[in-house]
């Protein structure tokens, strides 16, 4: 295994680190926003639901800008692109911090999506280019456990600034974060690149671009209720039109900016079909779980912080027995008992109450997140089994959209669900017995991704996990035969 100059740290471990720094500035930004929303919205004077853009922005910004990721990663060099993204995703924090109103919050975290679009698609492609297969499951685990210190420490941290300092500092904080990547990144990240270089596929970008931004767009106005219906209708439907006309001219093309013919392989169609409708619940659950407990329950944001960071922290657990796990049982039997062991504990919250004492609700969100990091894990390692170096940049770049746009969708789900039974009982302000129902559903929904993933073969991605199935003997099954 190579080591990169002046450490003794093998690359298997080293990348997946340094990206780490991206990924922790992601999830603590993310965690932090989703527990201080309720403050933000009172300082600005909004509804906490509105302000749900700011979350939504931030995805549809990803969503838009992850297929140029890959393109540019190949033309310019992965730590060209990687330490500008660190930059930029700086810059978006800076202004969101110095910001007084809903548009500027909400322009700033576009700014912010712009950078995240580009830093954790490009560095995960650095760690698929320089891993082996074989070792897959254990470097994705060194990338995603410090970065998942992000979520552990984002609510209690969240909670803490808003209550006794400004939220603005939840912004700020990543100031200083990325100033390390940025020294870490230009001192270790390869500078790869593919020697062929493809033409850009600008058509294909413009189509996809609009059609992404409108269905992410379209379902983020129902559940505001800032538009009339049939305008957000409309904006479904304009997207799902382009979205398929972008299908048709990516069959045409050589070098689509997003190689839909990737869902020809088994494994990776699983891992983003199966992996999108369970994604969808957790987008949801971040932004459910700290309304129910700080408007529903009464709770301050610090308190809801230090019990939601519960979630994390066993996810956090999860990372040193993924591929044990995989290895013995592999990813067909794992991803189809843990995806409804999963959704289950994603419903759990539904049956809290303001009485429910600290330490269930803890104990809860600690089993659920085990859980869904194992599935994490598993659909991350999978999706890659199959795809050669080749093709690395184009699944990179088509997961991490599929990834950006289920969490956004499981937003506006669980938003538009609140909307809804807010509107049936004919109120205009939310109580605790408007969650269970939001919950409930967003259990649903990541629980058919069982249906794809139990489709795949017994021995899916046994390159990656280590598992080997039980095979065939001609022998036998002739003699049974006869």
């Amino acid at each position: 295994m190579p080591t990169f100059p002046n450490t003794r740290i093998p690359s298997r471990i080293l990348v997946p680190l340094i990206v780490a720094c991206a990924l922790f500035m992601e999830n603590l930004d993310s965690t932090v926003l989703a527990t201080s929303l309720p403050a933000i919205a009172r300082e600005l004077n909004e509804d906490p639901i509105d302000l749900k853009l700011a979350l939504t922005s931030y995805l549809l910004s990803l969503a838009i800008f992850i297929p140029v990721s890959g393109w540019l990663a190949d033309r310019l060099g992965a730590r060209l692109v990687f330490r500008a993204a660190i930059a930029v995703f700086a810059l978006g924090s800076a202004l969101a911090g110095f910001s007084s109103s809903m548009p500027e919050i909400v322009g700033s975290r576009i700014v912010q999506g712009v950078g995240g679009a580009m830093m954790v698609p490009v560095g995960r492609l650095v760690i698929l280019r320089t891993v082996p297969k074989s070792e897959l499951v254990g470097s994705l685990a060194w990338l995603t456990i410090p970065a998942l210190i992000g979520p552990v420490l984002g609510p209690p941290i969240g909670g803490f600034i808003t209550t006794y300092f400004s939220w603005r500092w939840i912004f700020w904080i990543n100031l200083p974060i990325a100033a390390l990547g940025l020294v870490l990144a230009s001192l270790y990240i390869p500078d790869l690149r593919e020697e062929q270089r493809t033409p850009f596929d600008t058509a294909g970008f413009a189509l996809s671009a609009f059609g992404l931004a409108a269905m992410v767009s379209g379902s983020t106005a129902l559940g505001l209720d800032a538009l009339p219906h049939w305008i957000a209708v409309t904006m479904l439907v304009a997207g799902g039109v382009a979205l398929w006309a972008y299908a048709r001219h990516a069959a045409k093309i050589e070098h689509p900016i997003l190689d839909l013919k990737l869902f020809g392989i088994s494994s990776f169609r699983a891992a983003i079909l199966g992996g999108s409708l369970f994604r969808i619940g957790i987008g949801a659950a971040p932004f459910l779980l700290p309304l129910m407990l700080q408007i529903g329950f009464g709770l301050n944001a610090f308190q809801s912080g230090l019990l939601t960071f519960a979630s994390a922290l066993g996810a956090l657990v999860m990372k040193f027995t993924a591929k044990p796990i995989l290895q013995r049982f592999g990813f067909r039997t794992t991803m189809v008992v843990n995806a409804l062991i999963a959704a289950a504990a994603m419903t759990a919250p539904a049956l809290f109450t303001a009485t429910t004492p600290s330490l269930v609700i803890l104990a809860t969100l600690l089993i659920g997140g085990f859980f869904r990091s194992l599935q994490f894990t598993s659909v991350n390692a999978l999706g890659y089994a199959d795809i050669d170096n080749a093709r690395m940049s184009a699944a990179t770049s088509l997961a991490s959209v599929a990834q950006q746009l289920s969490l956004s969708i499981g937003v506006s789900i669980a938003a538009l669900g609140l909307e809804s039974i807010l509107a049936w009982r004919g109120a205009t302000e939310l109580v605790a017995g408007d969650f269970p129902i939001a919950f409930l559903g967003i259990g649903l929904i990541s629980a058919t991704s069982v249906f794809f993933f139990a489709r795949l073969a017994p021995e899916a991605g046994e390159q990656v996990s280590g598992h080997v199935s039980p095979r065939p003997d001609p022998v036998t099954d002739a003699r049974e035969r006869g």
